[in-house]
């Protein structure tokens, strides 16, 4: 055993009375209206947030609006540039604090908190950082004739577009928060961010950092509370865009209300049914390192793992016995030990909708090959799983867990491959795995999904733009596309 002890800091921030971040500091919030946050490996009390009222809202709301207007707009692109770079260096400097939160309120292995929600969301800051000097527009030659002598020319600008409101999941309170708030304020926009319910203390803790870093008051601001807040939200006309991260069905609220707010601009990165297929070029043991890393890291609880593993018929008896053997060698253990391989889902509505998708799948006549339990001991712990589905109309191959547990059907060729990896309404990711390159390359085209990786899973790199297809969602947060999503086009034309 190896359970790190919390630091100071950690322990000083927890005693605090939590609320939100609003313009450039820490507000308290209600006594009275509070939610407490469980750790979720332990059930164990680590804090209350408030939530949030219409006047604070009101607050944040105005206070990013008059920095739009303000203080960012004469900030200049390089002065933006210094500000996140330095906000990034304060994430890694107390990456360790903001890691010990975030495992606390998450349960994500401490391993994975220091690597994702400190390392990577210090590496998206920074390329945003970058792109801070280097937004930029066209000059067009048009095809005006000319009737007098007169000439024509035209340019395109990048312009930013107001407040953006960043509504954050629980499942990465950090790194996905840095895309939004990254996106936007690189491109000139100020951010109003609404935490996760369950997963609130990371992000504010960020929030402080990115004040002491030199962002001027109103340009972030954290609140907490449920998802009626949206309902305040997205109609005012100072905010300008809405970016989610979320489920399908939320995504679809969001949309609509977006609409009816004046057409305002959005961004969903939303969930879905994502596919792993396997071409049997791969050993058995390639194939099973292959569904863990896509299926099973932060237990199955990212909106890019892959939920549905599809293996060659000839291999699928020898595929369930090395997964089974894999699966079942793995203990439990606490996050904060940095020893433990696998921690508890994140919360306790997740544990039970795992343990009603257990039920569900038992109906319906599916098949476990290993897991469908949940381990004995405190916390939301529920074994790795890998369930075989009676046909592919089963719950379990259709509709998304958000958990440690996947689906293993079996094709024969190429092409039914293909058909069954796009036979769902969603389309996030899907991985293709061989040792053939060239094979995979004309695989890849076909696949419908808006991220598709050969031979990996759930790697993300800043400078690749990331994002959905059909039901999974619509924009881009990184990669160069963000700027895309974060300004408006206007085009001019001059006569001279």
């Amino acid at each position: 055993m190896a359970t790190v002890e919390l630091l100071p800091e950690v322990k000083a921030f927890l005693s605090r009375q939590q609320g939100h971040f609003i313009n450039g500091r820490a507000v308290p919030g209600s006594a009275d209206d509070r939610q407490e946050i469980h750790n979720p490996a332990s059930g164990e009390l680590i804090g209350t947030v408030a939530r949030a009222t219409e006047e604070e809202v009101e607050q944040a709301i105005a206070g990013a609006h008059a920095a739009f207007k303000g203080s960012w707009a004469e900030t200049t692109p390089a002065q933006k540039e210094r500000i996140l770079m330095r906000f990034a260096d304060l994430i890694e400097q107390h990456g360790e604090e903001i890691a010990q939160l975030e495992t606390l309120q998450s349960g994500k292995l401490l391993s994975l908190s220091r690597m994702i929600e400190v390392g990577w969301a210090a590496q998206f800051l920074r390329y945003y950082a970058g792109w801070a000097t280097k937004i930029a527009g066209q000059t067009l030659a048009p095809s005006v004739p000319s009737a007098n002598g007169e000439k024509y020319t035209a340019m395109t600008l990048r312009e930013p577009l107001g407040v953006v409101f960043g509504i954050i999941p629980w499942n990465f309170p950090v790194m996905i928060p840095i895309w939004k708030l990254g996106a936007a304020l690189a491109t000139g926009n100020t951010a109003l961010l609404k935490s996760a319910s369950p997963t609130p203390f990371s992000l504010l803790r960020v929030a402080e950092l990115g004040k002491e870093a030199g962002l001027p008051d109103g340009v972030l601001n954290v609140i907490n509370g449920p998802g009626r807040l949206g309902n305040q939200i997205i109609p005012d006309k100072r905010i300008a865009k809405v970016s989610l991260t979320g489920s399908v069905k939320t995504g679809q609220i969001i949309a609509d209300e977006a609409m009816k707010a004046n057409l305002k601009h959005v961004t969903l990165e939303l969930g879905g049914k994502n596919a792993a297929g396997f071409l049997p070029d791969m050993s058995v043991k390639e194939i099973v390192d292959g569904m863990f890393e896509a299926g099973f890291m932060h237990t199955g609880q990212i909106c890019a793992s892959a939920e549905r593993f599809l293996v060659h018929s000839s291999q699928v008896d020898a595929v369930e016995t090395a997964i089974r053997d894999r699966l079942q060698g793995i203990e439990a253990g606490d996050p904060m030990d940095e020893d433990a391989a696998f921690g508890p889902v994140a919360t306790e509505d997740q544990y039970r909708k795992v343990i009603e998708a257990f039920e569900t799948a038992s109906k319906e006549g599916d098949r476990f090959v290993v897991g469908g339990e949940t381990y004995n001991r405190p916390g939301f712990y529920v074994k790795p799983t890998v369930i075989r589905p009676k046909s592919l109309e089963s719950t379990s191959w259709r509709e998304e867990v958000f958990g440690p547990v996947a689906t293993l059907a079996t094709y024969e060729t190429e092409a039914e491959l293909i058909r069954e990896m796009n036979d769902t309404p969603y389309g996030l990711t899907a991985s293709i795995w061989t040792h053939d390159l060239s094979k995979a390359l004309r695989l890849v085209p076909q696949v419908e999904a808006g991220t598709v990786w050969v031979n990996m899973h759930t790697i993300v790199d800043p400078g690749v733009p990331f994002g959905g297809a059909k039901g999974s969602g619509i924009g881009r947060e990184y990669g160069s596309a963000f700027i895309e999503d974060y300004t408006e086009l206007k085009s001019v034309m001059i006569r001279y």
